[in-house]
């Protein structure tokens, strides 16, 4: 393609679990296995979902 996954994860500076979606939604044409890849992007996302959600809380524990 005209851009590399891993040129468009370095210049946009994004966290380990926003790469892996990036990564397995970009590829998920090209490796023969489509809908493997599309579920790994959704669990990424969840995952991250999850932390965000851990860190807010933590973040208002620390305010208190």
């Amino acid at each position: 393609g005209k851009y590399e996954v891993i040129d468009v994860i370095e210049d946009w500076d994004l966290n380990f679990r926003l790469a892996n979606t990036i990564k397995y939604i970009a590829r998920h044409m090209h490796k023969g296995k489509p809908l493997e890849d599309l579920k790994k992007a959704e669990a990424e996302r969840k995952k991250r979902k999850e932390n965000k959600t851990k860190t807010s809380l933590l973040d208002k524990l620390n305010d208190e």
